[in-house]
């Protein structure tokens, strides 16, 4: 007997007992088994973003009246960020639930899951953004366009970032966001298994959370929006402190 999930009226996932199928094998149970803690793990994510966008509807207007902060446009450095750091926040979630069921090792396990959290719900918070802002989830023009603009001080950044072989590397309206892992890198990453599947997904996370700071140091450079420039602070201090835990955990696994 195991654990199904399953969401309440009040967005929360609860637990109820399931049955397998007492016909399959051991290996089709087990298997079962890791589909649904997958699955499970992704819809509390989605879960709780859900519940975010509800309390940042509330918070946003609230400092929209509050404080008078003219609302961004279709077009802004805020509705760029808030679309592009959904979609890559959406990988480090696909990400971390990949090497959830590729791995035993318990402090992997708990980073993955810890990744999967709260990437999860500031997703769903920047939709809440876009939702109060009268902005559509799609944008109007390429991604990483917003960061291509001057900043606040009228300056052009081209935020170059560091590739294959620490190679520079400028990017350009339509790239990819830096530090995505490419649809190859994730298939690769699905192959593995144990030690090696935890050095691959370290290796992946610390260049996804480089990208995801260098994305979130380009708002601030371009934002006095008080909701996305809190945000955006928060994630550079906390995906440095990740950065720097994933590096000590690549090296005790090299």
């Amino acid at each position: 007997m195991h654990g199904r999930y399953h969401r309440t009226g009040s967005g929360i996932i609860s637990e109820q007992p399931e049955v397998l199928d007492p016909e399959l094998s051991e290996a089709e149970q087990a298997a079962a088994r890791q589909g649904r803690g997958r699955r499970a793990v992704l819809a509390w994510a989605v879960g709780g973003g859900a519940l975010v966008i509800a309390l940042i509807v509330v918070f946003s207007l609230g400092r929209l009246s509050t404080l008078g902060e003219p609302t961004p446009g279709n077009a802004s450095a805020e509705a760029g960020f808030a679309r592009d750091m959904q979609e890559h926040h959406d990988q480090g979630v696909e990400l971390a639930m990949i090497v959830r069921d590729l791995t035993t090792d318990p402090a992997v396990r708990t980073l993955a899951y810890d990744i999967a959290r709260t990437q999860g719900a500031q997703s769903g918070m920047m939709s809440g953004w876009l939702a109060v802002w009268g902005l559509p989830q799609a944008a109007p023009e390429p991604a990483m366009t917003w960061m291509m603009r001057p900043d606040n001080k009228g300056m052009a950044h081209d935020h170059s970032g560091r590739g294959a072989g620490n190679a520079a590397v400028t990017h350009r309206p339509g790239d990819p966001m830096p530090g995505l892992a490419t649809p190859a890198q994730i298939a690769h990453l699905e192959t593995l298994t144990g030690i090696e599947a935890e050095r691959e997904f370290l290796e992946l996370m610390i260049a996804h959370h480089r990208g995801a700071v260098e994305m979130a140091d380009a708002l601030l450079d371009r934002s006095t929006n008080g909701v996305a420039t809190t945000l955006s602070r928060g994630i550079v201090s906390s995906q440095e402190s990740e950065i720097t835990l994933m590096t000590e955990m690549l090296a005790a696994r090299s």
